[in-house]
């Protein structure tokens, strides 16, 4: 019997208002860099990729953690402008992007979330996130009226490890005192959220963001891996691994 689902949270429970790689360069132009949303959206994915994990080990105070945060997107959002130009005041321009990406007005929830959250809330299963985000995450569900249906939250800088390690999972299911053979997971990400999960042994659900705006049958039994197009279809995959 499931007792728990967990959920990713950007790209899976909510999205940017706009596209990131448009507000980088959106914000980098009041601050002196005259570049193509294209061209800093390609530097943006590329500094992403070549970037350690949001996740510093264990042992760590939260004013500690808190500076790290912001040093580990300082020194991500640095090298996705290099070879850009040069900025009048790189500092304040770093300033307003965090600050906008901590305020829940730049994000909005998925058109489902909110009716998925609280059917899955009546059925007393329990919730709860897991992100490879920072604090900020905290003020965007807040912001997004979704906290309130979550039992737990857990984010990578604070759990010491980031998804896909087993560690982040592990972490989730302690908090919430449950097996991983009673999860699932629900994330948008192959490699963070379907074998993170597969990895730590909860059952993974994949929303394929491909299949988002078909119109065909769209929760499909990929392997072990539902793939669903949307939150809303999570619950009827659900009842079909709880029989399966």
């Amino acid at each position: 019997m499931l007792k728990a689902v967990f959920f990713d949270a950007a790209g899976t429970l909510f999205d940017a208002r706009e596209p990131v790689g448009h507000t980088y360069a959106r914000i980098a132009r009041l601050h002196g860099i005259k570049a193509d949303d294209a061209v800093v959206s390609a530097g943006f994915r590329n500094a992403f990729a070549s970037t350690p994990s949001l996740a510093f080990g264990r042992g760590h105070n939260p004013e500690e953690l808190r500076r790290m945060e912001r040093e580990w997107w300082h020194r991500l959002v640095r090298k996705s402008f290099e070879g850009l130009g040069e900025f009048d005041d790189f500092e304040a321009f770093f300033n307003q992007l965090f600050g906008y990406f901590g305020d829940p007005s730049s994000w909005v929830a998925m058109p489902e979330t909110h009716a998925v959250l609280a059917r899955l809330k009546d059925t007393r299963v329990r919730l709860g996130v897991i992100s490879n985000f920072d604090y900020r995450l905290y003020r965007i569900l807040d912001g997004l009226d979704l906290r309130r249906f979550f039992d737990t939250v857990t984010i990578s800088s604070e759990a010491g490890f980031a998804k896909p390690a087993r560690e982040i999972f592990a972490a989730a299911l302690s908090a919430s005192a449950i097996e991983a053979s009673e999860a699932v997971h629900v994330g948008d990400s192959e490699p963070m959220d379907v074998r993170g999960a597969q990895g730590a042994g909860l059952s993974p659900i994949l929303i394929d963001v491909g299949l988002r705006g078909s119109r065909t049958k769209s929760s499909i039994i990929d392997g072990s891996v539902p793939r669903v197009s949307s939150l809303a279809e999570v619950i009827q995959v659900m009842q079909l691994l709880e029989v399966t």
